[in-house]
């Protein structure tokens, strides 16, 4: 039986603390031993230093490990020894750059978002259009990042998976390592389900229901990452599969410049890059507000009318909780102000 779980819970209690930064850019310290915890048993040493050296490149890491200056129970490892629980890592000094060293002195600040759910495995929130799930590409930090610091004393907190900066809904924490390696494998053995809600422009012909149409990840001259349709016969096409049902539709408002539009369930079977947004477009029906794949002058109107964000909701999330194999079905309403601005379904 799968149980369904939507609304909001209070904050969770806090965790022990993650590991601090290994140095500072005033000084260099002394070597330092951590004892590998339960969670991190059968993860690989370089995984393993690199979540415990933030801020040391890779290629630094990978050094320390080749001269034998990390050790693993007093004797030298190799990159790909697996740790286990119980073992005594030395951990060299090692000195961070000054960038990082200030990102440290300046952390993301403390953030908690809308619990949907949460127990000692995992945590679901529901992500507020806006921010970024992690720090990287000119973003300082991100919702992992601000969850982290909400929660000093969380031995571990890892995304299991990822939505775009501009759409909203549901986004899984793995709480520990066993915990984020099943979610991981159900994501990538497609035995999730994922829904989204997405408002686009015009309305969609009731007979289109499924697009198998592969995607082609590429950049801009300026390093902005793009997504497009292409062919089966491109050799860096992505087989992409998405699944379109209707569910309201709204008639065009000529004095506000505003075409038809519909309010589309959107199931994903793979999980590309702006699969949804890329897909939808292709077809002529692009999602409102999308400022990368829609249509610019009909989002102007759109805002003009109150509509100030891309209307994509991750609504609805189907899994199999990676400790009690039970079927769970989270729900996460949409934000007031895609209500404000969604048909009522027929």
């Amino acid at each position: 039986m799968t149980k369904i779980i939507g609304g909001k819970t209070p904050p969770a209690r806090h965790r022990d603390s993650p590991c601090p930064p290994v140095s500072t850019p005033a000084g260099t310290p002394a070597a330092r031993q951590l004892l590998v915890d339960a969670d991190s048993g059968g993860q690989r040493l370089d995984n393993f230093l690199m979540r415990h050296l933030k801020g040391v490149p890779k290629t630094h890491v990978y050094r320390i490990i080749r001269s034998g200056e990390v050790r693993i129970n007093k004797g030298r490892a190799s990159a790909d020894t697996r740790v286990q629980a119980g073992d005594s890592v030395r951990l060299p000094p090692v000195r961070v750059s000054e960038k990082m060293a200030d990102k440290a002195a300046h952390p993301a600040p403390a953030r908690e978002f809308p619990l949907l759910y949460e127990d000692e495995h995992l945590l679901a929130i529901d992500k507020p259009a806006g921010v970024a799930v992690h720090g990287g590409s000119g973003v300082s930090f991100g919702v992992i990042e601000q969850l982290r610091q909400a929660r000093p004393q969380a031995k571990f907190l890892e995304l299991v998976h990822r939505l775009d900066r501009e759409t909203s809904g549901i986004l899984l924490v793995a709480k520990k390592r066993s915990a984020l390696t099943h979610l991981q494998d159900q994501f990538r053995e497609r035995e999730t389900g994922k829904t989204y809600l997405a408002l686009v422009q015009g309305l969609w012909p009731a007979k289109l229901k499924v697009i198998d149409t592969p995607l082609h990840k590429y950049l801009l001259p300026d390093g902005e990452r793009r997504v497009r349709v292409t062919s089966a016969e491109d050799p860096d096409g992505m087989r992409s599969i998405t699944l379109v049902k209707v569910r309201a539709t709204a008639a065009a408002r000529p004095a506000q410049g505003l075409p038809a539009m519909s309010l589309l369930e959107v199931t994903i079977k793979t999980g590309r890059t702006h699969q949804i947004r890329v897909h939808l477009a292709a077809q002529g029906h692009p999602i409102a507000g999308d400022d990368k794949y829609g249509d610019f002058d009909w989002n102007k109107r759109l805002q003009k009318a109150g509509l100030k964000r891309m209307f994509l909701h991750a609504w609805r999330l189907q899994f199999t909780h990676p400790a009690s194999g039970e079927r769970l079905q989270l729900l996460a309403e949409l934000p007031p102000e895609l209500q404000a601005f969604a048909p009522a379904p027929a």
